[in-house]
């Protein structure tokens, strides 16, 4: 290893730690938010059997906020990167660190959830998105696997990217995921905004979702296969 290439071995390190600091203090304000909001309509739990009736005055605003720390997540990621396929691996981090420590502060903070399988409303945008904590978990422990592959290994001379299938197979798995999430809402959005802000559901779907998991590990697999392969290949003369 060349004195070069352990100073930016190094970099990459720091920016990978710097990205992730944010996305953990980031998290802690969501959870902060989310206290707020639950205290004030009496639902630390969200999966309650009497769901508030009629739209609240903070509905609209939260909907903001929520697209609003997606922009912060991946403005940061894109200010990390030194190439486009970095500066979305670092966004995918900064995405997947702030999802799992928000869970992990607001069980600090409120005591909830009581377990990985705790039903919580997880995104509002563009339907309720449901599901156990443990699946939006799983997810971001993806999203940060494979960010740290592409924000520590792509390099403008040597660029890590997945082939064409496995970015396919992952972005039918990112669909499917969502369609678990949304698939309740959607089949009650027909009936109007009440039915959408009265879900409860009951019944996650494990089968399809394991399957988009899968799925969207696909391009993971890609990159470590790339990069063994690398460390075999004979060092050029």
């Amino acid at each position: 290893m060349t004195a070069g290439q352990s100073q930016t071995d190094a970099e990459g390190v720091w920016r990978w730690s710097m990205v992730s600091l944010y996305a953990v203090a980031m998290a802690w304000v969501e959870a902060a938010v989310v206290f707020y909001l639950r205290n004030l309509t009496g639902r630390t739990d969200p999966h309650q059997n009497a769901p508030p009736l009629g739209p609240t005055p903070w509905e609209k605003p939260e909907m903001i906020r929520e697209f609003a720390t997606l922009v912060m997540l991946f403005a940061v990621g894109w200010l990390s990167g030194r190439t486009r396929r970095s500066r979305l691996g670092y966004g995918l981090i900064a995405f997947g660190v702030w999802d799992i420590f928000y869970y992990i502060f607001l069980k600090l903070i409120t005591g909830w959830p009581q377990g990985w399988l705790d039903w919580d409303i997880l995104f509002l945008l563009p339907l309720p998105w449901w599901g156990p904590v443990v699946a939006p978990m799983l997810i971001a422990g993806l999203l940060v696997l494979g960010g740290t592959l592409l924000s520590q290994f792509d390099t403008p001379e040597r660029p890590l990217w997945p082939a064409r299938a496995s970015v396919a197979c992952s972005a039918f798995g990112a669909v499917l995921a969502l369609y678990v999430f949304m698939a309740d809402a959607l089949h009650v959005v027909s009936q109007g905004p009440a039915a959408l802000r009265n879900l409860l559901p009951e019944t996650f779907r494990w089968s399809p979702f394991l399957v988009a998991c899968l799925l969207m590990a696909v391009p993971i697999l890609d990159l470590a296969c790339q990069l063994w392969g690398r460390r075999l290949a004979p060092a050029a003369p």
